[in-house]
């Protein structure tokens, strides 16, 4: 059979369509019918079709999420309940704290201090003991939920001066002073300081920086200056580092997580980084 169109020779076909389509076809219909039936379907507005069976899977998630909420709220209720000590001697909950930590770490630190926790230019390691306001598990729980220089009305302050910039010392000056902390650091400089500036810029170090780092140049946790004998140097130990920082001074900044964080995920994220740079209550490294 053919629709009557000819053109050039071509005929057009008017093929019947099969029985088996007609069949699917049908018993596709049936089927959404009775989906619609049973289940949620039609948008109705506001609202929708819901179905006999009343099937809701924000209800399902709701559901998972409560149960989730309630098993955590084992182990949570117990960490929250025992203090630092007890729960680093506790190997089962020390678990929970690193695999929890981890993630934590993961999700709300590792973007600026590196997912190892190793830092890098201006964001200080967390793998070390060197920390600016003291490594207690008090300490570093504050410090996640004020930050530094946050803008959190508890917040840590701390800023090191422009002495190059801001005019306060000329430059030669400046050079001298950096000698001599080059001499008190074990990091190898990238040259050797000359012994007969080390007076001098001794001196110097005494009359502008003591009053933050220490006459010892010990750093001071009250305040957050950095010890500046050890090996841990946030922006770099070289010289050309060390002056950029005199120079142009530093002031770094760490956002406040109270409101971000639970207090539990504060203390679990404490108990992390404790664990991480193998520090004990005391704030003492256990390696």
């Amino acid at each position: 059979m053919t629709t009557g169109h000819d053109w050039n020779g071509i005929k057009e076909l008017n093929t019947k369509v099969p029985k088996a389509v007609w069949i699917f076809l049908f018993i596709s219909f049936v089927f959404s019918v009775i989906c619609w039936i049973l289940w949620p379907a039609w948008p109705l507005g506001e609202t929708y079709t819901r179905g006999i069976l009343g099937t809701d899977q924000q209800k399902r998630v709701d559901q998972v999420v409560e149960r989730a909420i309630e098993d955590r709220a084992i182990w949570t209720g117990r960490i929250m309940d025992m203090d630092y000590g007890e729960i680093l001697s506790d190997q089962s909950l020390m678990q929970i704290a690193r695999e929890n930590g981890g993630r934590l770490f993961l999700d709300n630190c590792a973007a600026c201090h590196g997912k190892k926790a190793e830092g890098g230019p201006g964001f200080p390691a967390l793998k070390d003991t060197a920390w600016l306001w003291g490594g207690t598990p008090e300490i570093i729980s504050e410090s996640i939920r004020v930050g530094i220089n946050s803008g959190h009305e508890d917040s840590r302050a701390s800023e090191m001066l422009a002495f190059g910039r801001d005019q306060l010392l000329p430059r030669d000056e400046i050079l001298t002073v950096i000698d001599y902390v080059q001499s008190l650091s074990p990091v190898s400089a990238d040259q050797e300081p000359k012994q007969d500036r080390n007076a001098a810029g001794k001196a110097l170090f005494l009359e502008n920086c003591a009053s933050c780092h220490g006459e010892n140049a010990k750093g001071d946790v009250e305040t957050g200056a950095p010890d500046l004998t050890d090996d841990f140097w946030i922006y770099g130990g070289t010289r050309a580092a060390i002056f950029a920082t005199v120079w142009n001074g530093r002031k770094g900044h760490m956002p406040a997580w109270q409101g971000r964080l639970s207090d539990v995920d504060r203390k679990i994220l404490t108990l992390f980084l404790l664990d991480l740079s193998g520090m004990d209550v005391d704030g003492r490294s256990n390696n």
